[in-house]
């Protein structure tokens, strides 16, 4: 501090010592991000699927800007002076400003939950700034940010922040890594029990919590119901067994849970200002809709994107993916998919989900079409493109829907396995997405059964997961065979499989099924557009003129690539009638798909 009034009384600015020492080289100083040692321990127990590694250095959280940086920073903000005790923001404020510290100094706080007390999160000096991802997602605050010392900061509103990162590349590039190291940290540290998610280890209920929190990188916490720390907290907070799942957040628990309801409670449901139509509004966030979402967004589109379960698709239930171009030593689907989603979010897409789409007007409103969403609100868009994908199918066996989520599971990531590591498992289906479950499960020590009704896995599985799959000693690769009853009580506890060539049927334990088998396409929700007999989306030279109305006969053109009987209307990924089901070849489909909506836009009065 010597330093700083010394530079200070020769008039230099106050932020040139660059004198905030942060523990992560913007957000903390005595503070820092440690993680406490209870939080420690309960993440060692009963900790939520690992994301992976960070993708940036955790160094990259505070960053200090030279003198011409900090104030290319400051020019997009609006002056504030401050006092002592002075509440910047607090849990639950919508459209949070970047606080950027220009005089004196802010901390960042966890307020006092009911098993809880307040704790500091991050002390932020002159010449850092406050503020995470949520700036981006749109999540509503879920810390308290208040003055420790007077001076002055700068608000940047939402609106300036995605000018600057749309602007500004040195600046943007900056401060968008610290927003996601921010992220990442913040994840270990005592801010993840702002938000504390409780339930059954093997609820299916719990379980899409859970996956929907993990998809969404959400700061959370949580505990099993059946464990002594779960227990604590549920006491704590006046949870009962009938509550459950619940989230716990200041001011605010959830009980019985879902998805959409934490969604609305964190305001990453759809929500729109403003009255201007969309540019392109893009439905399902998979591969090809991420891909649409970046390159409709970075090309200057206003874009929307929405998800009725969380982005990723089914690409993020994939445990590994080794075939995608640029990545010779494999990745995660939901690091491959997560990637993406800041990708959109950088060039300025709105996300929203779960937010389902429940009908499309195949009849413009003048140039828009209208989009209808479940919760009754409509999106006029210029464009729409149609990436819904194909959801797997179920078995016809007695007693699968009650095991669904209890013991079978349509993804093999770490919330689907953890029950299961180390017991026999079996896997459902030839194709890659279970060849690649089949590995994951067998590397967490589970004996699998992988259960394949065609002659030869070879027939739909690249080659390189066949020979793996044939070498494990771990796997039984079970041909012409099929899982033909389930078991169990609560959980799945045994399945039969029957073996056509042998005309034998053998029961065995089981404590998860893993189900790949054939997609349907998630179209149920349109009418007027042309399909093929299988549901599927036709597009462009898959259209004959019996399926081209009217409209088309004012637009003196036929239909550009991925453009569906419907004018406007766009189809990529695993909805498109003859798609390859492979994610380079959706995320190719979404690129390619905006120039075509492009052009369709020009085309409008």
């Amino acid at each position: 501090m010597a330093a700083m009034d010394e530079l200070s009384r020769a008039g230099a600015a106050p932020w040139a010592a660059h004198g905030s020492r942060f523990s992560q080289p913007g957000l903390a100083r005595p503070v820092a991000w440690t993680t406490p040692h209870d939080l420690d321990r309960m993440r060692a127990r009963h900790a939520r699927g690992r994301l992976g590694k960070p993708l940036v250095p955790p160094s990259v959280a505070s960053p200090r800007l030279g003198d011409e940086l900090f104030a290319r920073l400051l020019a997009y903000g609006t002056p504030q002076e401050t006092h002592p005790g002075d509440v910047l923001f607090s849990p639950g404020d919508e459209d949070a400003d970047l606080i950027v510290v220009d005089r004196g100094s802010v901390e960042v706080v966890r307020t006092e939950m009911a098993d809880v007390p307040a704790e500091t999160v991050a002390v932020v000096d002159a010449g850092g700034f406050v503020g995470e991802l949520n700036l981006l997602t749109g999540q509503n605050v879920y810390l308290l940010c208040r003055v420790r010392e007077a001076g002055t900061i700068y608000r940047v509103s939402p609106e300036r922040l995605r000018q600057l990162m749309a602007n500004d590349v040195e600046l943007s590039d900056i401060v968008f890594k610290a927003l996601i190291a921010r992220r990442e940290l913040l994840q270990h540290s005592t801010a993840a029990r702002a938000v504390e998610i409780v339930g059954g280890a093997r609820s299916a209920a719990a379980l899409a919590l859970r996956t929907y929190a993990a998809r969404q990188r959400l700061i959370h916490l949580w505990f099993d119901a059946g464990t002594p720390a779960g227990q604590t907290m549920m006491e704590s907070s006046g949870l009962t067994e009938d509550d459950l799942p619940a989230v716990v957040m200041p001011g605010a628990t959830l009980k019985q849970a879902t998805p959409g309801g934490l969604a609305e409670k964190l305001g990453l449901s759809y929500r729109r200002s403003s009255t201007k139509p969309v540019d392109v509004t893009i439905v399902g966030a998979g591969p090809a809709g991420l891909a649409a979402a970046v390159y409709g967004a970075s090309e200057g589109l206003d874009t929307v994107l929405l998800d009725a379960v969380g982005t990723g698709g089914q690409a993020a239930a994939s445990s590994r993916i080794e075939n995608y171009f640029g990545f010779p030593f494999g990745l995660s689907g939901a690091d491959l998919t997560g990637r993406a989603v800041l990708q959109a979010l950088k060039f300025g897409a709105q996300l929203a989900s779960p937010c389902q789409a429940v009908k499309l007007d195949t009849d413009r409103n003048g140039d828009l079409l209208r989009l209808h969403l479940q919760g009754g609100e409509v999106i006029n868009s210029k464009a729409v493109v149609i990436a819904t994908g194909a959801r797997y199918r179920a078995l016809p066996l007695e007693r699968w829907p009650d095991f669904e989520g209890a013991g079978i599971y349509y993804a093999a990531t770490e919330l689907e396995a953890r029950g299961c590591t180390g017991s026999p498992v079996t896997v459902v289906g030839g194709a890659n997405s279970a060849g690649q479950a089949a590995l994951y499960l067998a590397g967490r020590g589970s004996e699998v059964s992988l259960v394949v009704r065609g002659p030869d896995i070879a027939a739909e599985m690249s080659a390189y997961l066949v020979d793996r799959l044939l070498v494990h000693p771990r796997v039984s690769v079970r041909c012409r065979s099929e899982v033909t009853r389930l078991d169990g009580g609560d959980f799945l506890e045994e399945v039969s499989i029957t073996d056509r060539t042998a005309d034998s049927i053998q029961a065995q334990p089981c404590s998860g099924l893993f189900c790949f088998i054939g997609a349907e396409p998630a179209t149920s929700w349109l009418t007027g557009i042309a399909t093929g007999d299988d549901g599927f989306i036709r597009t462009d030279v898959q259209l004959d003129d019996d399926d081209l109305g009217p409209a088309w006969a004012t637009l003196e053109r036929g239909p550009l690539p991925f453009e569906t009987s419907i004018p406007g209307v766009f189809a990529v990924g695993d909805v498109h009638s003859g798609s390859m089901k492979r994610v380079a070849a959706a995320t190719g489909e979404g690129a390619s798909a905006i120039a075509s909506v492009h052009k369709a836009i020009s085309t409008l009065v």
